[in-house]
């Protein structure tokens, strides 16, 4: 839906994916296909060539004029990591469409459900890796990576269908704040759950059942960890302060999030994560998420074993 409008507005914009475009969704209607044929396409069939799609979308941002994207399911940027590392180690902002970015791509199984993938993409330097959890953010973190100009951008996004959480209207671009206070707690804040993509709505009910029992419950969206470790740290304390409870949602390894969960200088104790520390399994995403205890009374639990 996003690229819909991007790509009628930007004509620089040449997407791509490799081999799963039905699934990725990375074409608009407006593109044309380029090959033999027809010179003036704006969109690349690359084939199952992870490596070799995104190799060459680093060569056509050297040579400049143009700005591609291209998509394959996140558990494959294991078959891309070389030339996404070269992305970053030689600053130029290639655009990754990472989808099926968790548990919740349902029956393809473990082999195609990343649990680490967004560890390692953090772990590289110079790199935005993004993970919105609505239409509204995915447009903000699209905005971020069309106009970046020497870093990179994985956009991890769900293969579910996701509810929009931003209701309230804003014309500030929030993603770029890396995190934000989408719901705060409802008189003394205990708790502070954090969460990012698909889990933002997860967390979001945890609230509500904590809400319930009077715990009262901030709710950080972090669509960006670069991005929010980039702010000045009073703005970091004001979105994460002292005292409440923290805990992080995400369908992932808990890697990466120690910083935010036990605070920057290590010395906070009162967190915990709700996540994965295993491979997936084959089954629809609802079961899935149940079988692993991705769920709000999960994270609500976890929150009341903390307090």
């Amino acid at each position: 839906m996003v690229l819909e409008v991007i790509n009628a507005f930007t004509t620089e914009t040449v997407g791509g994916s490799a081999d799963l475009t039905g699934s990725n969704l990375t074409k608009t209607g407006d593109m044309g296909v380029f090959d033999p044929e027809n010179r003036g396409g704006r969109y690349i069939y690359y084939g199952i060539r992870e490596h070799g799609m995104a190799a060459a979308m680093n060569g056509m941002v050297l040579h400049g004029g143009i700005r591609p994207y291209g998509g394959t399911f996140m558990c494959f940027t294991d078959y891309a990591r070389g030339a996404m590392r070269l992305s970053a180690l030689m600053r130029v902002p290639t655009v990754y469409v990472m989808s099926h970015d968790s548990i919740g791509l349902g029956e393809d199984g473990p082999t195609h459900q990343p649990v680490e993938h967004l560890a390692i993409s953090r772990a590289t330097p110079n790199t935005y890796v993004f993970r919105p959890a609505d239409t509204v953010e995915t447009a903000e973190c699209w905005e971020i990576a069309l106009t970046s100009k020497e870093t990179p951008s994985v956009l991890a996004l769900s293969r579910q269908g996701l509810p929009t959480v931003r209701l309230e209207h804003k014309t500030k671009n929030l993603a770029a704040l890396g995190a934000y206070v989408l719901q705060d707690a409802v008189d003394k804040r205990q708790a502070i759950i954090i969460a990012t993509g698909s889990e933002v709505e997860i967390a979001l009910a945890a609230r509500d059942l904590l809400q319930s029992e009077g715990i009262g419950t901030r709710v950080v969206s972090m669509p960006c960890m670069e991005l929010f470790a980039e702010q000045e740290e009073r703005y970091r304390k004001r979105i994460l302060p002292g005292g409440p409870v923290r805990v992080a949602v995400e369908a992932g390894v808990q890697m990466g999030w120690d910083r935010w969960l036990f605070g920057e200088r290590g010395k906070y104790t009162k967190a915990g994560f709700v996540g994965m520390d295993s491979f997936g399994a084959s089954a629809p995403a609802d079961v899935l998420y149940e079988k692993f205890g991705i769920t709000a009374q999960a994270v609500a639990d976890k929150v009341k074993s903390l307090l």
